[in-house]
């Protein structure tokens, strides 16, 4: 590897997870290689480097183009950085995640690019992984040639989900036309009450807490009984997560768990959180925002619509048969 190139360094952490180093090799010796990311400089012992590549130069902000022009693998790989499981495991280019149960995104295969053998194999090793852990076998792919052959095997879709995307504007400020609200309140981690607002879902516990605060950045908003802050003890009247992380692709804003309490609905709660988030994003720098929502909740999508987000593409959950 030549120093002062851009690179990406597959390495094992500590704990035995895997992370990825992005950004210029700055130095390499029989030891040790040294990356100067967007965050500092990552120091990774030659023993723990798994794969590492030579990547293009970071497209300059004025040539990345809009959501629209990203392919649907490149943003699902986008996303998986904005929700990252306690486990994984790489299997070729798929992703193996586990979290103890906590949503689909974190307990499923992400199935993109190449497995690094054949299909059936592939197959074994994903019901091989969630067998082990006391999870069903889950697949998460894109809509297209593998989805359809897993259910012509006889996996089981299980909701059909949109990626809706949304490009932000520069300069911060506001976003898709949805000012700052200073009634909404942001924290970099999420108190008992942002937590049992978000529980309509399902308990979040130790695993969910961890993926949740697993995105290089994150803010989590609400808005509370008479917009005071979390010291005061309003009640959570609506809440969301944002989130940011660095991809070759440039900084997206990932925005998840966006939920209202039933007693107040329709009353333009969760656009405002959405506004106050994708401005947020836009302050720091991301030119992009992305979301996944359930086909059939039609409510969620309209309002995603007013807050300026279009349908990018489609992916399925499929479950192995029994």
């Amino acid at each position: 590897m030549v120093v002062g190139r851009r690179v990406v360094v597959r390495h094992r952490l500590p704990d035995g997870a895997a992370s990825d180093a992005l950004g210029e090799l700055v130095a390499a010796d029989a030891e040790r290689l040294v990356v100067a990311t967007r965050r500092g400089e990552v120091v990774v012992a030659r023993r723990d480097v798994l794969a590492a590549k030579g990547v293009p130069p970071a497209p300059s902000r004025a040539a990345r183009t809009g959501a629209a022009q990203v392919g649907a693998e490149t943003l699902e790989l986008v996303a998986a950085e904005h929700w990252r499981p306690g486990e994984r495991e790489d299997l070729g280019a798929w992703r193996l995640r586990a979290a103890d149960g906590f949503t689909g995104r974190a307990n499923s295969a992400l199935a993109v690019g190449d497995p690094g053998c054949d299909l059936d194999s592939a197959l074994t090793r994903v019901r091989e992984f969630y067998a082990a852990r006391g999870l069903e076998a889950v697949v998460a792919a894109p809509t297209g040639d593998l989805t359809a052959e897993l259910q012509r095997r006889g996996w089981t879709v299980r909701t059909p989900t949109l990626v809706m995307t949304a490009d932000l504007p520069t300069g911060g400020g506001s976003a898709s036309g949805i000012a700052l609200d200073a009634g909404v309140v942001l924290d970099d981690e999420p108190d008992d009450a942002w937590l049992a607002a978000y529980q309509g879902r399902g308990p979040v516990g130790q695993a969910g807490r961890q993926v949740l605060l697993s995105a290089d950045e994150q803010v989590f908003a609400s808005v509370r009984e008479r917009s005071v802050g979390r010291d005061a003890g309003g009640e959570v009247l609506a809440v969301a997560r944002g989130s940011l992380s660095a991809h070759p692709e440039g900084a997206w804003l990932g925005l998840s768990a966006v939920e209202t309490s039933p007693a107040h609905r329709r009353r333009g709660l969760a656009l405002r959180v959405t506004g106050a988030l994708l401005a947020w994003g836009a302050q720091r720098g991301a030119r992009a925002a992305f979301l996944q929502v359930a086909v059939s909740n039609t409510a969620a999508r309209a309002l995603y619509e007013r807050a300026g987000f279009t349908a990018h593409h489609e992916y399925r959950y499929l479950v192995a048969p029994s």
